[in-house]
C-alpha cells in the first residue's frame, strides 16, 4: 500500500460516506496520520505505508465518516494565520470570526484605557489572536472548565500574555474597568437545533452553541452586564446571527451609541459594534 493509493482508497470511502471535500479531507487525516504536511505526501507518494500510519489513517477515516470533524479528528484549526488546539470541549474557531477580530483591532486603536475581555472565550481564538495583535491587557472568560483548560494550552503554545478566569460571561469582572467586551456568544435558537448539520449539532460543545429558546438569551445577558464592567465609551463587539442583528440592535438602543452591523465575505450580518453612553 502506498501513499497514492491510500489516499485514493481514503478518498472514495469519504465519498460514499457523503463527506464534504473527501480528498482534501483524506489528504488532511494522511498527514495527521503520518505526521507530516500535505506537501510530503506528494513528495513521498510512491512510498510504502507503514503499518503504523495505516492503522492511524484507518481510525481517522471512521471517526470523519461517523461524523466526527476533522478539526477535532486532528486538533487543529488555523484563525488568524496562527494554529489553535481544538477539542470537543471548545467550539471549532470559525473564519467569519475573524470579522469580529479586525472590527475589534480597528476600535481599539483609539477606545479609551481599559482591559479587554473575551466573555466565552473557548479556544482562546479572539482573545489570543488581540492579545498578540495589540498591546492591551486581555482577560479571556469561560464558564467550562474543559474549555478553559484547551484555552491555556493555546494561550502556553501561542505565547499570549493574557489572563483565563473561570466565570458565567461576565460576572467575575470588576466594575468599570474594560475598554472593550468582545464575545462570540452562543446564538442557535433551541428550536433550530435540528437544523443543524450532524458534525455540528452531535460533536461541538452545546453550552457555546444554543443561545435559549429564541437564540437571544446570552446576548440580554451580555448586553446588560457589559454596562457594568464598560468604561464610559468602551466598545462592546459581538458575532451575530444572519438573522438576529435587528433584536441585538434593539437591545443595544438605549444605553449605547454608534450601533454599527458589519456584514462577512457573503454579505450576512455577522458582527455588530456599539459604544456605551450617549454622545
Amino acid at each position: 500500500m502506498t501513499i497514492q493509493t491510500a489516499l485514493q482508497q481514503g478518498t472514495q470511502l469519504l465519498e460514499e460516506a457523503a463527506v464534504t471535500a473527501p480528498r482534501l479531507t483524506a489528504e488532511v487525516l494522511l498527514a495527521h496520520a503520518v505526521r507530516h504536511d500535505r506537501a510530503w505526501l506528494y513528495a513521498h507518494s510512491t512510498d510504502e505505508l507503514r503499518e503504523v500510519w495505516w492503522i492511524h489513517y484507518g481510525r481517522y477515516l471512521h471517526e470523519r465518516m461517523s461524523g466526527k470533524p476533522t478539526q477535532y479528528i486532528t486538533h487543529n484549526q488555523e484563525f488568524y494565520g496562527r494554529e489553535f488546539y481544538v477539542s470537543p470541549a471548545v467550539l471549532i474557531p470559525r473564519p467569519e470570526t475573524e470579522h469580529v477580530v479586525e472590527a475589534a483591532l480597528e476600535k481599539l486603536a483609539s477606545a479609551p484605557a481599559g482591559i479587554v475581555v473575551d466573555a466565552g472565550c473557548g479556544s482562546g481564538a479572539i482573545a489570543f489572536t488581540l492579545a498578540l495583535e495589540m498591546p492591551r491587557v486581555v482577560v479571556g472568560t469561560d464558564i467550562s472548565a474543559d474549555a478553559l483548560r484547551v484555552a491555556a494550552r493555546n494561550r502556553s503554545a501561542l505565547g499570549a500574555r493574557a489572563h483565563l478566569v473561570g466565570c458565567d460571561l461576565l460576572t467575575a469582572i470588576g466594575r468599570g474597568c474594560a475598554a472593550m467586551v468582545v464575545s462570540n456568544p452562543p446564538y442557535v435558537p433551541r428550536t433550530g437545533e435540528h437544523g443543524l448539520q450532524r458534525e455540528v449539532r452531535e460533536f461541538e460543545p452545546h453550552v457555546a452553541l444554543f443561545g435559549g429558546d429564541d437564540g437571544l438569551a446570552i446576548y440580554r445577558r451580555l448586553i446588560e452586564d457589559a454596562q457594568r464592567v464598560l468604561v464610559p465609551k468602551g466598545w462592546i463587539v459581538m458575532e451575530v446571527a444572519y438573522n438576529s442583528d435587528q433584536a441585538v440592535r434593539e437591545m443595544l438602543a438605549g444605553a449605547y451609541s454608534d450601533i454599527e452591523m458589519r456584514t462577512d465575505l457573503a454579505g450576512l450580518p455577522r458582527v455588530v459594534l456599539a459604544r456605551l453612553g450617549q454622545e
